[in-house]
């Protein structure tokens, strides 16, 4: 069996891609794992955001902007 992503997931993706196009960051990677029900995005050399299926969304390091 597997997760299909959510609507609050789609959305919170969408503002976190436009939010990274504003800073110019190129997305690298868009994921989504079908088992744990999360998207994960590397965007340029080292930002990374994991999106969880409730639309809360964070940087797994957090780094400096």
């Amino acid at each position: 069996m597997f997760i299909l992503p959510t609507t609050e997931q789609a959305l919170a993706c969408v503002r976190v891609c436009q939010m990274l196009s504003n800073l110019y960051k190129d997305i690298r990677l868009f994921r989504f794992d079908d088992k744990t029900g999360q998207v994960y995005m590397l965007a340029g050399d080292e930002l990374q955001v994991i999106v969880l299926s409730n639309g809360i969304w964070d940087f797994v390091n957090e780094p400096e902007l």
